[in-house]
């Protein structure tokens, strides 16, 4: 009997890469890091590099939160368009903010070159399709948007992307030539692997009940009452931040994703490829590196872990007929159906920085479609801020701007 996986395709893949012990011990540290999933790992690689001495917690197994969940697709477009966060915050911010994205890929790279992670990171064109006839202006809008800020794009026909790509049913679109994809599960455990050899403390399983918030020091006390004194905190623990950041600040979304058997027919026009489009919810498809074919969306508001997972096969179903409207060649057979949150903000914007309520703690929040690129800008601007600089992104990635 042939059974559909309702893990993540990454858990199943990679298995357990590497565990650590839950803290049973009271310790003091220069930067604690709450969080051990893509992002906790990057800020982690960081600090280390930086020369802090340094501890790193998580209350599951290690990147088994939204890390295991995500499609790892490297984008540098932010989940609002250009031409619209101009209007919403500026056009110089706006356009830095896409620019850090886009340089965060090759950052990225650099990264996983450097721990020798075997997380199949490869540099890919990104394709941003309309779905509909009446998207059109409004993507050609974001075209210009682009074109004017350096941006190396391509606009191409509904006929040149069947051509190129055998993707049908569209009306033009937006080829990029910066994206990117990964594991990122994997290069979640190959940077603390990596950074573990070199100081790096990593205790997982380990739940933190209590923060006390100083001036000079936070002191973390866990569920079995063990402590972590440290002069600052860095959370890196995505969504899961709203259970202690009582502002507004983010809508948490479920979102759904299949993957198909690995497949003799190469996919090969697709291989090199992120395809994303303007509906909403809007849908996105990649390959992986074994020759499968990934494709998620679906969002809806999540209202709780029980009611998302119980639209696990309704959301499969609408995945797999939006896959045959756009590919009806790919002779699609899913082998993984899973679910994950995720968060998005007013503007499409990360939460990187101070909040006026948590001395001695910064905030690596990095939501929506481009999570990991904006992680990635975390490293440099924690780097930065433990530094006493300034950071030129750091007033569109404030709290309560």
């Amino acid at each position: 009997m042939k059974l559909k996986s309702p893990e993540p395709f990454w858990l199943v893949k990679d298995g357990l890469k590497h565990s650590y012990p839950s803290l049973r011990e009271n310790i003091e540290t220069e930067i604690l890091i709450i969080g051990g999933g893509i992002t906790g790992s990057l800020l982690a690689h960081q600090m280390i590099k930086d020369g802090y001495k340094t501890v790193l917690v998580d209350r599951r197994e290690i990147g088994n939160g939204s890390t295991s969940a995500t499609t790892s697709m490297l984008q540098y477009e932010i989940d609002v368009p250009l031409f619209e966060l101009s209007k919403m915050i500026d056009k110089k911010g706006a356009e830095k903010s896409y620019w850090a994205c886009y340089d965060s890929i090759d950052d990225l790279q650099k990264v996983a070159q450097e721990v020798k992670s075997d997380c199949g990171f490869k540099k890919k064109e990104s394709l941003y399709f309309a779905a509909f006839k009446k998207d059109v202006d409004d993507l050609k809008k974001e075209f210009e948007a682009r074109k004017s800020a350096k941006f190396p794009v391509k606009w191409l026909s509904a006929d040149e992307i069947k051509k190129k790509f055998k993707i049908e049913n569209t009306f033009g679109g937006i080829l990029s030539d910066q994206g990117g994809s990964i594991d990122a599960f994997c290069l979640a455990h190959d940077v603390l692997h990596y950074n573990h050899k070199k100081g790096l403390q990593i205790f997982d399983k380990t739940d933190i009940i209590k923060f006390d918030y100083k001036k000079n020091g936070v002191t973390a006390t866990t569920e079995y009452g063990n402590t972590i004194k440290a002069k600052k905190v860095i959370f890196c623990n995505g969504f899961e931040s709203t259970e202690i950041i009582k502002d507004k600040f983010v809508n948490l979304l479920s979102t759904y994703a299949i993957v198909g058997e690995q497949h003799e027919k190469s996919h090969k026009e697709l291989n090199d490829l992120l395809v994303w489009n303007t509906a909403e919810p809007y849908i996105y498809m990649r390959t992986t590196d074994d020759n499968r074919i990934l494709i998620g969306g679906e969002d809806e508001e999540f209202v709780d872990a029980q009611k998302r997972d119980s639209l696990l096969l309704d959301k499969e179903k609408k995945l797999v007929k939006k896959l045959d409207k756009y590919l009806p060649e790919n002779n699609f057979r899913t082998d993984f159906v899973w679910a994950g949150t995720f968060g998005e903000t007013k503007d499409g914007l990360p939460y990187i920085g101070e909040h006026p309520n948590f001395p001695s703690a910064y905030f690596v929040l990095g939501f929506g479609g481009n999570g990991i690129t904006f992680s990635v800008i975390g490293m440099e601007m924690a780097s930065a801020f433990l530094k006493g600089k300034k950071h030129e992104l750091t007033k569109y990635f404030r709290f309560r701007r």
